[in-house]
């Protein structure tokens, strides 16, 4: 059997086809799924006619690769060559979804995309600008957005924004694309970069989901370790408790969502204002009724109680997604106007 020892004699192909087998299946597998079918042609056809290649040929050539990866100097990406790479191993609104958090918040224009942005997280970023730079973009965004961040901001900052707005004359091209190419460069890159949401709330989010001795155990640490974040993650977790929030129509379509069995355990561990909460909602034979079954399941574990009440939490959280119930953080704007 004839052993290829000719490593000048090689084609780029065939070349190619060394390195696809020496990188092993899965490897090859991942580098064939971003090549077009001329490509995987073309190699393929170099893999079947290879032969056997010795060991010294395979070392050179990892070697010439290397060292030419090496001097290549610079490297170009942009967005529309990642999207094109991206487009040959995955579907479609797989790439859509994954540009979208490279590139930051849709749009067409810079100031589309600022549409986008949440106004206390813009307004973030703005306050650290220069008061004119700041009117510049207030006067480009929509109304009802700009007025949000104009709130959002320090109030002697955004005195000092509403002076030059109102002073503000046409704007010249040049400090408009040079305030454009900032955000585009500075404020949308971090943006695209940085964690869709709060670290505290994803900590409350995992908090709430915690047995009640564990959460207890964790927030009492915290809290000699960090008081402040210890009481943000207090104020964004929704407990049992905070169904109080919940007005008449809302309690009551809960109790028609939830599993009967799990409400009365749920309810055995609650404070005597749930408990009538719910009970006041109810027929008098169904309160009744309720009454009768919690007395009747006598001691019930911790865990089982924790349990219940995290079920009946997760399906208040699961109809106010859908707009079934309204959960008032107990501001103002929550209040009912009947």
């Amino acid at each position: 059997m004839r052993v290829r020892e000719d490593f000048r004699g090689l084609s780029g192909p065939e070349k190619a086809a060394i390195m696809m087998l020496a990188i092993g299946e899965d490897y090859a597998a991942r580098l064939f799924g971003i090549m077009d079918d001329e490509e995987i042609r073309e190699i393929s056809s170099s893999m079947a006619n290879l032969g056997t290649v010795s060991s010294n040929v395979v070392e050179r050539l990892f070697v010439e690769f290397a060292e030419q990866i090496s001097s290549t100097g610079s490297l170009v990406g942009s967005y529309e060559s990642t999207e094109r790479l991206l487009g040959k191993v995955l579907d479609a609104d797989r790439v859509n979804q994954i540009m979208e958090e490279i590139r930051g918040p849709a749009g067409r224009t810079m100031w589309d995309k600022l549409a986008n942005v949440n106004e206390v997280v813009l307004a973030n970023y703005l306050k650290n600008e220069y008061p004119q730079t700041v009117a510049v973009v207030l006067s480009k965004i929509k109304a009802d957005h700009g007025s949000r961040v104009l709130a959002a901001l320090p109030e002697s900052f955004a005195m000092e924004v509403i002076m030059r707005m109102l002073r503000m004359e046409a704007v010249q091209k040049e400090v408009l694309d040079d305030v454009e190419r900032t955000l585009r460069n500075e404020f949308m890159t971090n943006l695209a970069r940085t964690a869709r949401r709060d670290s505290h709330e994803v900590m409350a989010e995992m908090f709430n989901n915690l047995d009640r001795n564990t959460e207890n155990r964790f927030m009492t640490l915290l809290e000699e370790r960090n008081r402040d974040s210890a009481e943000r993650i207090k104020a964004l977790m929704f407990t049992f408790e905070d169904l109080q929030k919940l007005d008449p129509s809302g309690v009551q379509t809960l109790l028609r969502n939830v599993d009967k069995d799990k409400l009365g355990i749920a309810l055995k561990g609650s404070s005597d204002q749930i408990k009538e909460l719910f009970f006041g909602n109810m027929s008098e034979r169904a309160a009744k009724i309720l009454r009768e079954d919690m007395a009747a399941l006598g001691p019930v574990r911790l865990r089982d109680v924790d349990d219940a009440q995290m079920e009946m939490v997760n399906l208040a959280k699961d109809l106010a997604a859908r707009g079934e119930i309204v959960i008032s953080e107990g501001s103002a704007e929550d209040e009912l106007i009947y």
